[in-house]
């Protein structure tokens, strides 16, 4: 019962190292999708990317271009396929999942913020007692990755839409460009696709 009204409610700023102001919000209905049971810190199979249109070529663009920050092509597969799963399974273009990761993290698995966020897409823990369960750990990929592709896909609901003011909300600095304005130039720059 505790995780059933737990994920109802939804912080509306989410924080990282710049900012902390937090406001709990209902959780909109197509953003339930994490669930309060386990989530494996398995990576997503490749067979399941490859079998998609064009995932092959979406596979091996992506992965070229994350070559220098992520050597292992087994480690850099493993990621981008999860990353890919859990974006579309949120209904997010996994290249602007891309770009938020290299913004908050620089695609860093254990980075951890001044203020305590965790992981790829730099979670705040109190994440875990609202939308999750206390097994979730946020440095395991699939669970990060599920959280932050989820947060987002509320704030762009809440926000209709609006990727600018989603992000900033995602960040904690609703109203100000700088957090906005660099995911939205790395998803154009670095990650668009095809390119």
């Amino acid at each position: 019962m505790r995780h059933l009204i737990a994920i109802t409610l939804l912080l509306t700023c989410y924080t990282n190292a710049q900012a902390d102001n937090q406001h709990y919000v209902l959780l909109t209905a197509s953003t339930t999708t994490v669930t309060p049971y386990l989530i494996s810190d398995q990576a997503i199979s490749h067979r399941r990317l490859l079998s998609t249109t064009n995932g092959e070529v979406w596979l091996s663009a992506m992965s070229d271009r994350l070559k220098k920050v992520m050597p292992n092509q087994k480690e850099r597969d493993d990621f981008l396929s999860t990353v890919h799963y859990e974006a579309t399974r949120a209904g997010l273009d996994p290249q602007l999942v891309l770009s938020i990761i290299q913004v908050e993290s620089g695609f860093k698995k254990y980075a951890i913020s001044h203020a305590g966020a965790r992981g790829y897409m730099q979670i705040m823990p109190f994440w875990v007692e609202t939308i999750g369960n206390d097994d979730h750990n946020l440095f395991h990929l699939r669970v990060n990755l599920r959280y932050g592709c989820m947060i987002l896909r509320h704030y762009l609901d809440i926000e209709n839409g609006n990727y600018f003011r989603a992000l900033g909300r995602y960040n904690g600095s609703l109203g100000q460009a700088k957090y906005p304005q660099l995911v939205l130039n790395a998803w154009r720059n670095k990650w668009g696709y095809p390119s």
